[in-house]
């Protein structure tokens, strides 16, 4: 059965409800099944550098069950059951696939992502209970190893680092320099460290302890998108098999080549595309260490296309803007399909992408806390372009107003709410004060009355075919003087203009109004546009003249997650450092912004210097009228 319309995935739920299809009860039995079908067929490929003819290294899903097996029983042997954390630092690797794999086959597998400071480390790993890390071994050019080193310090509970040497991929000169200028490998806590490679091969190829037939926890996911702090998500063997199960019913096939830029520390790699080839048999390909962010990606990005014959590439907005700044230079036929998601999509970057690829562009949806994937553009039907598609087959979508917590009716906005197979209700965080409020009660009669919706925090409608669409964040409102103006109308108009790449709105602090909005650009390559221009184009195309940006900066880049989603702490860090200090010299005291942080309870906080002699009843004078708090910096 095809997937182009609302009824078509109407018909799927149709044919039987989800309990009483015969699905794999876990990432073990899953992998063995495809194993079992496919066992000959490329599994998974990685390719450490760019070039169209480097090195890479490929599994059959035979030898990668092998592997996993090898892996998993690693870990058990480390004294993780299943109810254990094996934590993972790393960029992408073959190494990696086997950790986020063996680490959910033997307990709870925990990828944290490389780009944080060491102490958020320390705190994802204390709060998970993490008995092992998997990280890197210290290599040039990167500090994982150093960061790693220094959050295990501050988390004792982790009893063992195993560590990943990439010198395996070098050949050449290469391979023999790197050990003459690698960095010393630091060790300053109490672990006991091995080495991935030579204890994984001490191991049999086949389980050594049972798996369970029970449901449970594989896999915690911390929140590192938009809104602050990291979470820890708790995601269930249920939650990514149907995930899995989507991909093979309604995407893929072993016929599939997936080409996966993305971090695997990320769920868009992990649980969508992983998950997809893991029930599909596709193969699915990881270019490079840093995927999209590594070297020389985006200039042989067709090239590897070509190479690997894909059939289907993932990517988010600004590879996509990226990708489009090149020539496609390459034999592409064999691709059809390309899945964006992570942000909106522009209108003319998805004309210009799908004119100069020749294929086929799916939106999609999905989040951390509802393991992942809500809904997508159609493949074989209409693509709504903007919207975020149908929901998914067993995926129920409500859109609820935030006040009265009634259902909106008639394609009215209201906050997302997702009931489906992925949704751990009652216990997506691992931390459970983060649980309350978290869920809308069940619908009053009808389908639904059993069930609990996970808030997305996302503003949204549906419209009259059913296609869903994202009009913004809860979260990210601005609020001026009681008005509520939402970023997405700031942001739309600007990535209107023809040399804007990316823009980004948020509420600056202002003592009178409380918020004024204030948007950040991006420009396009060899762009001419001022500041001035831009604040003019802004002023006609934004009809709402309360959300006219106060304050406009164009940046070289704008500061993203590793998935390509504009990240709004620092536009909001920057905001409140310019602002506080704009109001501290214009009022003569001398004290400024050193920092600002992130605390749980009380959101940003701006982190107060002396420059001079001041009291603190100056400084109160000047901030204590700002909504966002402030302190003193540490000495």
């Amino acid at each position: 059965m095809t997937f182009a319309s609302m009824a078509d995935r109407n018909a799927i739920e149709n044919e039987m409800t989800w309990d009483e299809r015969e699905m794999p009860h876990s990432v073990w039995s899953q992998l063995s099944a495809t194993a079992g079908k496919f066992g000959d067929r490329k599994a998974v490929t990685f390719q450490m550098f760019s070039g169209p003819n480097d090195p890479d290294e490929t599994l059959t899903w035979s030898e990668l069950q092998g592997k996993v097996a090898q892996t998993a029983n690693l870990f058990r042997s480390l004294g993780v059951g299943s109810d254990d954390v094996v934590a993972f630092l790393l960029p992408n690797s073959m190494e990696t696939v086997l950790t986020y794999l063996g680490g959910a086959v033997a307990g709870i597998v925990n990828p944290i992502n490389p780009l944080l400071e060491a102490d958020q480390i320390g705190s994802i790993l204390k709060e998970t209970n993490a008995k092992v890390l998997v990280t890197l071994k210290a290599f040039p050019k990167t500090d994982v190893a150093q960061k790693a080193a220094e959050a295990v310090d501050h988390a004792p509970n982790v009893k063992h680092v195993v560590e990943v040497d990439l010198l395996k991929y070098l050949t050449g000169l290469k391979k023999l320099i790197v050990p003459l200028i690698r960095p010393k490998n630091p060790v300053n806590h109490g672990a006991n460290v091995l080495d991935f490679n030579k204890s994984i091969a001490k191991q049999p190829t086949t389980l050594r302890f049972e798996d369970p037939k029970e449901d449970r926890v594989a896999a915690y996911f911390h929140t590192g998108g938009t809104t602050g702090m990291p979470k820890v998500a708790q995601h269930c063997n249920s939650g990514i098999i149907y995930n899995a199960w989507l991909g093979d019913r309604l995407l893929f096939t072993e016929e599939d080549v997936q080409m996966v830029p993305l971090p695997l520390f990320h769920v868009f790699a992990t649980i969508v595309a992983m998950g997809a080839s893991l029930s599909s048999g596709a193969q699915i390909v990881f270019p490079t260490p840093q995927g999209y962010r590594g070297d020389g990606v985006f200039d042989n990005f067709w090239k590897l296309i070509e190479r690997h014959k894909a059939t289907f590439m993932i990517t988010v907005p600004t590879a996509m803007s990226a990708l489009m700044q090149r020539p496609v230079n390459a034999n592409i036929e064999t691709l059809r399909l390309a899945f964006c998601g992570s942000a909106p999509l522009p209108l003319e970057l998805y004309k210009k992408f799908e004119a100069a690829a020749g294929v086929t562009i799916c939106e999609g949806y999905g989040l951390t806390e509802a393991t992942c994937l809500v809904s997508i553009n159609p493949p074989t039907g209409e693509k709504k372009v903007g919207s975020i598609g149908c929901p998914f087959p067993y995926t129920d979508v409500r859109i609820v107003d935030p006040v009265t917590n009634l259902d909106v009716e008639g394609g009215g906005i209201g906050e997302i709410c997702v009931h489906s197979p992925g949704v751990y209700e009652g216990n997506t965080y691992t931390e459970a004060a983060k649980n309350v409020d978290l869920f809308y009660p069940p619908k009053k009669g009808g389908k639904g009355l059993d069930r609990q919706y996970l808030r997305t925090g996302d503003l949204g409608r549906i419209d009259e075919d059913g296609y869903l669409w994202i009009t913004g964040r809860a979260k990210d409102l601005i609020i001026r003087g009681g008005h509520n103006i939402d970023p997405a109308e700031i942001e739309e108009a600007l990535a209107g203009h023809a040399q804007v790449a990316f823009a980004g709105a948020i509420g600056q602090p202002d003592i009178h109004a409380g918020e004024l909005p204030a948007a950040y650009v991006e420009l396009t390559d060899g762009a001419t546009v001022t500041k001035e221009e831009l604040m003019a184009f802004a002023e006609k195309h934004i009809h709402e003249r309360a959300a006219f940006p106060k304050y406009l900066e164009i940046m070289d880049e704008l500061p993203k997650t590793a998935v390509g989603k504009i990240f709004k702490p620092d536009l909001r860090k920057s905001a409140i450092t310019r602002v506080y200090n704009a109001a501290l010299a214009k009022a003569g005291v001398p004290a400024e912004v050193s920092h600002v942080v992130e605390d749980k309870k009380r959101g940003l906080v701006a982190q107060i210097s002396k420059t001079g002699d001041v009291t603190e009843d100056q400084v109160g004078d000047v901030l204590g009228g700002f909504t966002r708090p402030w302190e003193w910096a540490a000495a």
